[in-house]
């Protein structure tokens, strides 16, 4: 079985965007804007906080695949690819994360 990683479902976004809104709920999504999108996201990340302080894992698994779409239609409106919040991301690796929170309040 292959593995699905988020840089396949960023490519079945980027598809689906590039449809029509009547048969893309991706499109849907992006066509009422960024707000919406944050938005959207944002119910989806209290779904999964909400899951998470239950005792179903297998809700928590569904709602975090929720959130994780969600935030990469969110990154879409706003123009952000996932490479470059991987950069940031890599960028961190190379001090703990104690260590990184300071050095962004001295900036």
């Amino acid at each position: 079985m292959s593995r699905f990683s988020l840089p396949d479902l960023v490519n079945i976004i980027d598809a689906r965007a590039a449809s029509g809104g009547e048969v893309s709920y991706t499109r849907k999504l992006l066509d009422k804007g960024p707000e919406h999108c944050a938005k959207k996201f944002g119910e989806e990340a209290v779904e999964t906080v909400i899951a998470a302080v239950g005792d179903n894992r297998d809700h928590l698994i569904e709602e975090s695949a929720d959130v994780l779409y969600h935030l990469l239609v969110l990154l879409k409106s706003r123009g952000v690819r996932l490479d470059e919040v991987e950069t940031v991301l890599a960028q961190r690796t190379g001090m703990t994360g104690l260590e990184e929170k300071a050095a962004r309040k001295r900036d």
